[in-house]
């Protein structure tokens, strides 16, 4: 994830020789609202597996993030591409706060879980004194390889 928003900042300033402070609340607002359509399809009880909620979820979040960029670029950066390099500077940090706060009235500042899409199976050991359970999410979480 690091290295696509790595790479957004380096293209957008390769190409206009800007830095975007706002590409960090496009990013924000693609997650949102593949936030909001998991919720949606999760609570709909559509039978779909995981997976399929998911992409869905990914497949709503990037027509919006490319709607989003592309109004501000035609909207705030574009006028100013003659302008002194301060002037698109601050007006990308205004764009910032701007999508923050949009973000903070659509989706509120209250922690918003993830619902559970992942059915958990419990696994009982026996072959211990007293026993132990454990979950295939549980498995999932400590396979090799994954990041923490």
């Amino acid at each position: 994830m690091y290295a696509i928003v790595a790479l957004g900042y380096t293209m957008v300033y390769g190409i206009i020789q800007l830095i975007n402070f706002a590409h960090g609340e496009v990013v924000m607002i693609g997650a949102m609202v593949a936030y909001t359509v998991i919720v949606a399809l999760t609570g709909a009880n559509t039978g779909l597996p995981p997976v399929l909620i998911v992409l869905f979820g990914l497949l709503a979040a990037i027509p919006v993030c490319m709607a989003v960029g592309y109004t501000l670029e035609r909207v705030a950066y574009r006028p100013l591409r003659n302008a002194p390099r301060l002037a698109p500077l601050i007006t990308a940090i205004g764009l910032s706060i701007i999508l923050q706060h949009l973000a903070l009235i659509v989706w509120s500042r209250n922690p918003l879980p993830y619902p559970q899409i992942i059915k958990i199976v419990p696994y009982h050991i026996t072959a211990t004194p007293d026993g132990a359970t454990i979950t295939n999410v549980q498995v999932a979480n400590h396979l090799p390889g994954r990041w923490r």
